[in-house]
């Protein structure tokens, strides 16, 4: 049977929206920041451990959200570390789903700066909030991913003893979409 060529197209458009998953319906999701660049500056090296920085996190922006969105969380991790399993910088979520920016510092627990609701969990420093860059000296530059994930759900039920590990399962099953920065630091 020959087909006309307006029914293909009908034919393929239907078959492509009904097989797009959430994730590529997402694909103008984005992360952006006002002061994180390609290197890591002063400002988001940890103070501790033989380092010397600010520990300040950046300021992290984010748009385009799936429509479902519920919340969103923010992680910081370094894949590098010599530890075998990476090491987690930051782990923030239930961040609710009309947050659309952290501001600069927004890491550190004593200023309150995170919106209303969301958790901090423990980091591989030991303790909740940011834990800045500060790779073991003449180690190759360490990759640091600061990643905001779109999440199915309004709260996961974790608090701020969660282990990083364990945000991230949770995380990586809730998720709708996610965006990612990169940013390198070596001393």
């Amino acid at each position: 049977m020959i087909q006309h060529p307006l029914q293909k197209t009908l034919i393929l458009i239907t078959f492509a929206l009904l097989f797009t998953t959430p994730m590529a319906l997402a694909e103008n999701f984005t992360l952006s920041s006002t002061n994180l660049g390609g290197q890591l500056t002063e400002q988001q090296v940890f103070s501790g451990f033989g380092c010397t920085g600010k520990n300040i996190s950046p300021h992290l922006q984010w748009k385009n959200a799936p429509p479902e969105t519920k919340s969103f969380a923010v992680t910081v991790y370094d894949p590098d570390a010599p530890t075998g399993s990476g090491w987690w910088h930051w782990v923030l979520f239930n961040i609710p789903a009309s947050v659309s920016q952290l501001a600069a510092d927004a890491g550190n627990p004593a200023k309150k700066l995170t919106p209303n609701g969301s958790i901090e969990s423990v980091t591989d420093y030991g303790k909740p909030g940011f834990g800045g860059a500060c790779p073991p000296v003449g180690d190759k530059p360490h990759r640091y991913i600061f990643t905001v994930y779109a999440l199915k759900v309004e709260k996961l039920d974790l608090n701020s003893t969660s282990p990083p590990a364990m945000v991230g399962y949770y995380l990586n099953n809730n998720a709708l979409a996610k965006a990612s920065l990169i940013s390198y630091y070596g001393r």
